[in-house]
């Protein structure tokens, strides 16, 4: 009798994040380790939708450990918003013969992977956003890279506004979560953060008072962190400069907190979790988030994923402004 052979696809989908490579690199050896055929699905759901894959063998991910990015490319699908392509996608799933996909990325990836679930795919979800917006998982790869990538920048930005006498204000990456501004401006000692979690009318009027009881003071320069989404970033530095006279300039850091070498930490939970990936479809496991809370990896059932919703810890908000006086 033929040993029946199993197949494992995975993909990257949405925006790219430090440490996707490293989870490619460890489901792969893993599952070429335990027995499995792995295909690596390019440009992410329109790379199931479109047949666009290749088999992956343990030497095809040796040198991508320290490389952001992925090697798979990566895509937010348009057709995966559409019944015909999400049937479309489960169709070429059973026809390629796999057992289960992998799906490597942020909230609406694993939006994507529930509704593949429906149709009988089993989906095994690994968190990658550096914008740690996932509610079921209290770290997601990528993060802690954005993090220090930001952190660097707004070291190097404090240098030259003290040089000149200046307000920096920066703009971080983190679309509605306020976690990758909060952390920058802690580590990097920004004056100040504006973040969604705690916007108000007055909160521009509040930083420019600010300001300026620290020129009272005798403090000639300041540095802002902005949280992406927050507001017009350049137009909050020009209101700065108008009503404190101090120069202001604004930066905005973008997409180079998506790039680069991950981190140690990055590196060890994205190998981690495609370790567990990996052993929970060995262990006949459906349709699951590999999970990090308290500390413990875990498995959380990809249902429930979207029931509840990250709460903001003001405390660390609140140790900004105590560490900023």
């Amino acid at each position: 009798m033929e040993k029946e052979i199993k197949r494992i696809g995975i993909l990257t989908s949405g925006g790219d994040s430090p440490g996707m490579n490293t989870a490619i690199r460890a489901v792969t050896r893993t599952a070429v380790s335990n027995g499995f055929e792995v295909y690596g699905i390019k440009k992410g759901y329109d790379g199931l939708i479109n047949k666009e894959y290749r088999r992956l063998w343990a030497g095809d991910v040796s040198d991508i450990l320290n490389k952001g990015g992925t090697m798979l490319h990566t895509a937010r699908s348009q057709k995966m918003y559409t019944d015909e392509g999400v049937k479309k996608a489960a169709e070429n799933y059973f026809e390629m013969g796999l057992c289960a996909l992998i799906v490597i990325g942020g909230d609406g990836s694993f939006k994507g992977a529930l509704k593949l679930s429906e149709y009988g795919v089993n989906v095994i979800g690994i968190p990658a956003t550096i914008d740690l917006d996932i509610s079921c998982t209290e770290y997601t790869i990528g993060f802690d890279t954005a993090v220090n990538t930001g952190t660097e920048a707004l070291c190097k930005l404090k240098d030259t506004s003290s040089s000149h006498e200046r307000c920096s204000v920066v703009e971080v990456m983190g679309r509605k979560n306020g976690s990758i501004a909060l952390w920058c401006a802690i580590a990097g000692g920004a004056d100040d953060a504006l973040i969604l979690e705690e916007k108000s009318e007055k909160s521009v009027e509040n930083l420019i008072s600010q300001i300026m009881r620290n020129k009272d003071k005798g403090r000639k320069n300041s540095l802002i962190v902005i949280c992406e989404g927050f507001g017009n970033t350049n137009e909050i530095a020009k209101e700065i400069e108008e009503k404190t006279g101090i120069q202001t300039r604004a930066t905005i850091l973008g997409h180079i907190q998506r790039g680069g070498c991950p981190t140690v930490l990055d590196k060890m939970r994205a190998s981690v979790m495609g370790y567990k990936a990996v052993l929970a479809i060995m262990d006949n496991k459906k349709n699951q988030v590999v999970s990090y809370i308290n500390g413990k990896y875990t498995l959380i059932p990809i249902g429930m994923a979207f029931e509840k919703i990250n709460k903001y810890d003001e405390e660390i908000y609140n140790i900004l402004k105590t560490l900023s006086v």
